[in-house]
């Protein structure tokens, strides 16, 4: 072999050798730029959610729109709609804020969760006693259930004339496949302290003390929720059990029931609020801007739609969103 052939087959090879190395270390300080990037990412959007105010008289507008429930805390935010970590720490701003002058919930949601409904209810409550400034709800195309319940906190409730609202009423969901297990020849065996850890689980058979056990966290729920209408509508508490049979309402029904005040549309509401509470047309009313992330939040959800799911995948979501036993104020 000649000489220039192996001078060569040398300088290849180095060069081979440091467009190796080159590349780790560049994908070992982008992982690393990557990681810190993401890092103040979640700080910003996740732990450190606040909302910039308005420096002159505001009346805040809360959304509860879409299913109430915990906070996803991704990194690209949320998706526009119902977000409980931010809600609860923008009431708190609220209540420290001289320019802001009362709340107004816009509510479009079938409820949620039972804790969730209570802590923002709980908070509402605690701001207009605090404060003393109104709080009033405005129901759009329904507020059920939990929607329905965190209202309790309102001085007035508009509804728009197509609104759906009530549902009053509690419900755990469980999905059972141990049919499915039975035909795959699959068993699920649970090794327990005692003979109700195992309540509820997919693979077993409930039994009735079971049941009753689960009934009794139902009836408890539905207790409270009863007790939170009748104080917030001022409403005897037997004729709210009478109306809380978990049925729907449309808004005549409700109003004829009391369990709204007027039908009107969210404009003639926003209106009729700064004149009943003395103020000036130019006060603004101010929704929180949820920004980039929940743009990216509704790109990123929108791609995985499109994705193709395998029945296993389709069947392990049916399952995680139905199946999970979690008590709830929610129209199915």
């Amino acid at each position: 072999m000649k000489t220039k052939q192996i001078v060569g087959i040398l300088i290849t090879g180095a060069v081979i050798i440091v467009v190796g190395v080159s590349g780790v270390v560049s994908n070992v300080v982008k992982n690393k730029m990557t990681t810190q990037r993401t890092d103040n990412m979640v700080n910003s959007l996740v732990s450190g959610k606040s909302v910039t105010l308005p420096k002159k008289d505001f009346v805040g507008v809360i959304n509860i729109v879409g299913e109430i429930k915990p906070s996803d805390n991704d990194i690209w935010g949320s998706d526009g709609k119902y977000d409980h970590d931010l809600y609860m720490k923008y009431i708190d701003q609220m209540k420290e804020d001289t320019f802001n002058k009362g709340i107004l919930l816009y509510v479009d949601s079938p409820g949620g969760t039972v804790y969730e409904s209570d802590e923002l209810y709980l908070k509402l409550m605690e701001y207009k006693e605090q404060t003393g400034r109104p709080i009033w709800a405005y129901f759009a195309t329904q507020a059920c259930s939990g929607g329905y319940y965190i209202s309790m906190a309102s001085d007035k409730i508009y509804a728009n004339r197509n609104c759906w609202t009530g549902s009053i009423g509690v419900i755990i969901s469980l999905a059972n496949y141990k049919g499915l297990y039975d035909k795959l020849g699959i068993k699920e065996i649970d090794i327990t302290s005692g003979p109700n850890k195992a309540m509820g689980s997919g693979g077993l058979d409930m039994t009735q003390e079971q049941r009753d056990i689960l009934q009794s966290l139902v009836d408890e729920a539905y207790d409270q929720f009863v007790g939170i209408v009748s104080t917030g509508r001022g409403m005897d508490e037997k004729k709210v059990r009478n109306l809380a049979d978990g049925r729907i309402y449309s808004a005549l029904q409700a109003k004829d029931n009391a369990l709204v005040d007027e039908i009107g549309s969210y404009e003639e509401e926003k209106k009729i609020f700064l004149q009943e509470n003395g103020l000036n047309s130019d006060t603004q009313f101010f929704t929180p801007d949820t920004g980039v992330g929940s743009f990216m939040s509704s790109l990123f959800g929108a791609a995985d739609k499109v994705k193709t799911k395998s029945e296993a995948e389709v069947v392990k979501e049916i399952i995680d969103s139905e199946g999970k036993g979690v008590l709830k104020y929610y129209a199915e």
